[in-house]
Parts: C-alpha cells; structure tokens; sequence
C-alpha cells in the first residue's frame, strides 16, 4: 500500500508502525510474524497508516523520537529533532570540556532537545533556553521532566526583538534558517506538518544570525557561539555575515554526511 502511494521504503514504513505499536525490536517482528494482532491493536495501526499516507510524520503518528540517545516526546507542537542536530551536541559538549559549570544560552529551543541533551551529559550547567512559542516550551518542559533535567530554565521571550538578562559562556542556536521562497519546495512531511515558525524567519532564513551577531558580543563577551546552518550557500552566507560584522574566529563544521552545517564561533 505505501509502495502504491509512491513511498520510497514502503517496507521500512510499516516496519516502523509495527515495531512502536507492538513494542518490538526490528528483528523480532520476523521471528514472531505468525502473531496475531489483537483488535484494539490492528484498529490503532490501520489509523496510523491512514495518517501516514496523508504524510504526516512517523514521529508525530507514534508521539515519539530518540535524540542523542535519549527518548523525547514528540508532537506538532514543536520541530522533530533531526539526527544531523546531534552535531550541534557533540561540538558543544567538546567546547565546554574545560568548564565545569558553565552558563549556557539556547536559542529557539522547540522540544528541548538540545539543551535536555547537553543538560544530561553536563548536569552542573546553567542553561536558559529560550523560545517564542508557548506551546513550544509546554513540550519542552514535558520532556525536561521526563529525562529527569533540573538545570534547565525556559523562557517565553521573541528573541529578534528582545535579549535575556545575564552573561553566558556559551551560546548554541538551530534557529529557524529555511527562506520563505523554498519553502513549498521541501518534502510534505516538513512543509506540512511541522510548526512554520520553526522552519523559516519568512524571510531570507538569516534573520536570527544577524540579530546574534548584533547581540552575541553583550551575550557572550568572552565565550563561544555554535549555530546550525542549511545546506548549500547557506553556510557560506552565514559565515560571510559573521566576518562582516567583525568575528574572525570561524569554523565551518561538517556534519556526519561530510555537509558544513555547523559554525563555531570564538569570541
């Protein structure tokens, strides 16, 4: 059915329903495929599919995602956590091996995914991490409790027109970088489901960098700033408005598909 609705893993598809809605492990589906499915469990996966077809995502079907090795809720509420934002983790944590207990700024944070991550592997940071969206910060906070995180203060705060009180050692941000023009160019599942706010600045998608650089100096005086970017020109863009507004301390970080998506910025 999936093949005929011109999904690409039409397998992988089901594969996926299956092993959340019985609680099994891939391997175990074929060992048991014989086991009958008992009604309330076949009615559940007949409206997951029928979700899945209209594309919406496996995450929101399901309400769950795994991020940095850690299990996260996940619903329309907020951006599904992206395995290539676990980069984003990694360089953070290697920068902040030399402070034992560091302050830390999120900008934009959607689920909570990266500073629950950080939070987990640094439990004696500061973190504030900020977002515009309440419905946003509900989720997170869901998801700060259920992975046990007590360092974590949200905040509601529009952040283009308005900065947290306080200094910080390090700012971290996968702000909002897709430009409105692309948008309807990008695959159903993202365009159509996923919150707007979280995806573009409905603009150029380098609003956010412009005001951080603006900003980051007062934030940040001595720290660092490490941000995710898109793909193509996009980090070159960035980079370029970073050396322009006199940082020249850059680096272009690849991610685990060898794509320059990260940029690490010492102040």
């Amino acid at each position: 059915y999936f093949k005929i609705k011109g999904f690409e893993n039409p397998k992988q598809e089901i594969e996926w329903l299956l092993c959340d809605l019985l609680q099994l492990k891939r391997i175990d589906l074929y060992l048991k495929f014989e086991d009958i499915i008992n009604k309330s469990k076949l009615k559940k996966l007949k409206s997951w599919i029928k979700r899945r077809i209209q594309r919406e995502p496996l995450q929101y079907i399901t309400g769950k995602v795994e991020f940095y090795g850690l299990k996260f809720i996940s619903t329309p509420q907020a951006l599904i956590p992206r395995p290539e934002t676990e980069r984003l983790v990694d360089i953070t944590l290697n920068s902040l091996e030399k402070i034992p207990e560091p302050k830390i700024l999120e900008i934009g944070t959607g689920s909570g995914c990266v500073s629950i991550a950080v939070s987990n592997k640094k439990p004696r940071a500061n973190i504030l991490s900020l977002d515009i969206s309440k419905n946003a910060l509900e989720l997170a906070e869901i998801n700060a409790k259920s992975n046990n995180c007590k360092n974590i203060n949200f905040l509601e705060m529009d952040f283009l027109n308005e900065i947290p009180d306080g200094r910080f050692d390090i700012l971290i941000s996968n702000p909002p970088y897709i430009p409105q023009k692309e948008i309807e160019n990008i695959m159903p599942e993202v365009k159509d489901y996923e919150p707007r706010i979280a995806l573009t600045d409905f603009e150029e998608g380098l609003n956010f960098y412009y005001r951080i650089a603006k900003v980051g100096r007062t934030l940040i005086p001595n720290g660092i700033i490490i941000l995710e970017v898109g793909l193509g020109n996009h980090p070159q863009k960035v980079f370029s408005l970073f050396k322009e507004a006199g940082f020249d301390q850059l680096e272009l970080i690849k991610d685990y598909n060898n794509n320059e998506r990260i940029l690490k910025i010492n102040i």
